[in-house]
């Protein structure tokens, strides 16, 4: 589709720019509805109730779908094209649609400026019901009804004739592509409109308090290819601020721990500024944000992150560990973070399709069919036979190494998308013949 130069014209002194767009002639449409979407099967249907001759609107459509009609020519309040009849007679045809009032215009401004959404729909090329119809509640029509699209032919025709009736099916097609369409026969060019709403959002949002608390976080975040860009962030930190020290010579409130809300916020702090840094990042837009961590994975985190023995026996008693898992946790978690303290304490039968594929790597981790161990599978674990090794399956298709110590299964390494080269951070004798294996 070519939407052609955007010829701005001023009307007259101090009044709004008006734009005309003129779109090469489609293709012929044979086999396919004219309107796809539901603001073009709206103008179809306002001309269909509206014609009162079904014989030229089926003839219309069989025009519009043998390509009969050429360039359509788009303005405020008047469309226009050249039809060609099956003579190849042809007839200059308009279709004509009240343009909105300037006051119109001012409401239907000001409420797309206060619903970040509808910009958004917009600029994506759509027009979303809720867009018409808070439209509609501020007293603007933005699809036609029964009898507004008036005709004009060479014709001579008085109603809708076959020549007016095409060129409404092949208006219907441009609508599918372009909301815009209908909002520049109503008054207003696509480019004017997109050059008032910034300064209309910021103007209405620095006014007086109207009671509403604002938009959704999502609207917002929607428009911002339209919206002001955001301030520069903040310069990086070298190292977090250092916590305040609460003892002085005040006596805590009952009940607080200053050692455990020190910790806490010396905690915070440090998150804070990796935080900054992660945000500064190169990239960091087009990333995943990180999942949430249940409070059993942030106690770990919490006793990783250097708590001490007692904040640590804290944190293992809250979460339901005693002193030997919370250090193994603590192990797992600075080994591979949340993803290694899964492998420690979650133990699941991967899906079919993935044990296949765990098992083809396994049996290809290992060129010498004399190196490679035995291997016991137990869900997602396999376990050197008559060794103290064991390699855990994570859900991310990497394996985790683990050794038996004290009769219970500890991590011994980060993972490995290679499960042999897991199986390096052992010792030959416990890889191969070490403490008797079992889970």
């Amino acid at each position: 589709m070519n939407t052609g130069d955007e010829g701005l014209m001023d009307r007259d002194e101090g009044a709004v720019v008006a734009a005309e767009r003129t779109f090469e002639a489609l293709p012929a449409a044979r086999g396919r509805a004219f309107a796809r979407s539901w603001w073009g099967q709206a103008w179809l249907k306002a001309l269909e109730d509206t014609a009162l001759d079904a014989a030229q609107l089926k003839l219309g459509r069989r025009h519009a779908r043998a390509g009969a009609v050429g360039a359509v020519t788009v303005r405020p309040g008047r469309i226009t094209a050249v039809v060609q009849d099956g003579d190849r007679t042809r007839h200059r045809s308009d279709v004509l649609l009240q343009e909105l009032s300037a006051a119109e215009w001012d409401r239907f401004l000001d409420m797309v400026a206060d619903r970040a959404g509808h910009i958004a729909a917009l600029l994506d090329r759509d027009m979303p019901p809720a867009l018409v119809e808070d439209a509609a509640a501020a007293g603007i029509e933005l699809l036609p009804g029964i009898g507004d699209l008036e005709p004009e032919c060479s014709c001579g025709a008085w109603d809708h004739c076959a020549h007016s009736a095409a060129l409404c099916y092949q208006l219907a097609r441009l609508l599918d592509q372009d909301p815009f369409v209908l909002l520049l026969v109503r008054g207003r060019a696509e480019r004017e409109l997109l050059d008032e709403l910034p300064a209309r959002s910021a103007s209405r949002a620095a006014g007086p308090a109207t009671g509403e608390a604002g938009v959704p976080a999502a609207e917002a975040y929607a428009a911002r290819d339209i919206l002001p860009p955001l301030p520069a962030p903040p310069p990086p930190v070298d190292a977090p601020g250092a916590p305040p020290v609460l003892g002085g010579g005040t006596p805590p409130a009952p009940g607080v721990e200053v050692a455990a809300l020190e910790f806490l916020i010396g905690d915070a702090a440090a998150r804070a500024r990796r935080m900054l840094a992660d945000a500064s990042a190169d990239g960091h837009p087009d990333g995943p944000p990180p999942p949430a961590l249940t409070p059993a994975q942030d106690a770990v985190r919490m006793a990783a992150a250097g708590a001490g023995a007692a904040i640590s026996a804290r944190l293992a008693a809250g979460s339901g560990r005693d002193p030997r898992s919370m250090a193994s946790a603590v192990r797992a978690w600075e080994l591979g973070g949340a993803a290694g303290l899964a492998a420690l304490e979650e133990e699941w039968t991967p899906e079919p399709g993935a044990l296949a594929r765990a098992t083809v790597r396994l049996a290809a981790a290992w060129e010498d069919d004399g190196a490679r161990p035995r291997l016991r599978a137990a869900g997602n674990r396999w376990t050197v036979v008559g060794g103290a090794a064991q390699l855990r399956y994570g859900r991310d298709g990497r394996w985790w190494p683990y050794r038996k110590e004290g009769g219970r299964w500890e991590p011994a390494g980060p993972a490995s998308d290679d499960p042999a080269g897991a199986l390096v951070w052992w010792p030959a004798q416990e890889r191969d013949g070490g403490e008797a294996a079992g889970r």
